[in-house]
């Protein structure tokens, strides 16, 4: 019997870790990060890591896979979670793919575009552009060439901007064009699992109480030892993670380190904001209440129901 994949999403401090743990714990499962945030050594303060004894409590994978100076990219994670998925199962085991990362979450469900790789050189190019016209001049030009990504972007986001405008220097092609002729390669075995609340208020208490939570284990210690590195930037995916740009800005002295605590804490509500209008744009989700004193038995009564009606039986059974 093959056990399909079984997915607990959520917005960031929803207690997605705790929740797939205690699936863990009834039922034979291996955890995939669906993190961008997880992949990270040397990042885990921040990230809010699971520690080294829930580590070694059940198999996690796709954690402290790269070093912060390198990225990872949501076709990497796709390759990466299809092989461990079909790894998992052959050991007769549930693939529990956890986390919030949407865009790797949607790419693997819906199938990910056949896009060029990086270009460092035009990447270089359109950086420097940039820096003297300034990112809302380049979403000007990327209106231009490809409104209907222009239209979904933030004047002011240099990552996705930047990316757009290199896939149509690189091809002569709209990222747009890539999007809608996206390959049939997704997954649609996947049952999800999202935690959401009902009430915004008890998410963002818990934001603010872990980001508090963050600066005293030693956040600012963490980033400061990356930044003694030396061939870390603020330009890396890594160091634009949320939590470590903030961080990073105060001790640069972009703004005052009495700031860091309430600047780090609208940051990651902004990141919560995003991440649940994702998971609205997934009606096949089942939704749990996680601000409900019960949320972790009804995650617990989902993972089972899973578990028993979604498994491939051989052919020849009853």
């Amino acid at each position: 019997m093959t056990l399909k994949p079984l997915v607990i999403a959520g917005p960031t401090a929803s207690g997605k870790t705790a929740a797939a743990l205690a699936v863990a714990s009834r039922l034979p499962a291996e955890i995939i990060s669906v993190d961008s945030a997880l992949v990270y050594r040397g990042m885990d303060i921040g990230t809010a890591k699971p520690t080294p004894s829930e580590l070694a409590a059940v198999p996690h994978h796709l954690i402290n896979i790269r070093d912060p100076l390198q990225a990872y990219s949501a076709a990497e994670f796709v390759r990466d979670a299809q092989t461990l998925i079909e790894a998992i199962q052959a050991r007769g085991k549930l693939p529990l793919l956890v986390g919030g990362t949407m865009l790797y979450l949607k790419a693997l469900m819906d199938g990910i575009d056949d896009m060029p790789g990086a270009d460092a050189a035009l990447r270089a190019q359109i950086e420097a552009q940039a820096h003297t016209q300034g990112w809302p001049a380049m979403h000007a030009q990327l209106m231009q060439v490809d409104p209907i990504t222009a239209q979904r972007l933030s004047p002011n986001d240099s990552q996705r901007i930047q990316r757009a405008l290199e896939v149509f220097q690189a091809t002569g092609q709209a990222l747009s064009s890539f999007h809608a002729a996206r390959k049939n390669t997704g997954r649609s075995d996947l049952t999800l699992i999202s935690l959401e609340p009902t009430d915004r208020a008890w998410l963002h208490q818990r934001i603010a109480q872990r980001f508090e939570l963050m600066c005293q284990q030693g956040l600012l210690e963490e980033v400061g030892t990356l930044r003694a590195r030396g061939d870390l930037h603020l330009d890396l995916p890594s160091m634009r993670c949320v939590g470590y740009r903030q961080t990073w800005e105060a001790l640069d002295g972009v703004y005052p380190m009495a700031e860091l605590q309430e600047r780090g804490i609208a940051a990651t509500r902004q990141l919560a904001k995003r991440q649940i209008t994702w998971l609205r744009s997934m009606p096949q989700r089942h939704i749990v209440a996680c601000d409900e004193p019960d949320a972790l038995a009804t995650v617990l009564a989902l993972a089972q129901q899973h578990a028993d009606q979604n498994t491939d039986k051989p052919s020849g059974t009853a």
